[in-house]
């Protein structure tokens, strides 16, 4: 039997994971905002605004850290219930 948490309870890695998604929203709004220019045929944005872009990429690096935190706090949950249970594996 496994023991699930209430959906009100904030487990490891949420935090990172919602962080992770606002922060690859962000990156997305910026992408859209700097290729505009290119279909509408107005002066492109300058550099520094392409390296906005990148948060996507950041925001699903922090969001892929949070479920592996997660999932590292479910295998030493099931662990621990495990050892608590005296079975052996």
């Amino acid at each position: 039997m496994t023991v699930t948490p209430h959906s009100d309870e904030a487990r490891p890695g949420d935090g990172l994971v919602k962080a992770g998604g606002i922060v690859f929203i962000a990156g997305a709004v910026a992408t859209l905002a700097t290729m505009a220019p290119l279909f509408l045929d107005v002066d492109p944005f300058p550099s520094y605004a392409w390296a906005v872009c990148m948060l996507m990429g950041v925001g699903f690096a922090i969001s892929a850290a949070g479920v592996l935190r997660s999932a590292a706090a479910q295998r030493r949950a099931a662990r621990a219930s495990q050892e608590a249970r005296g079975v052996s594996g």
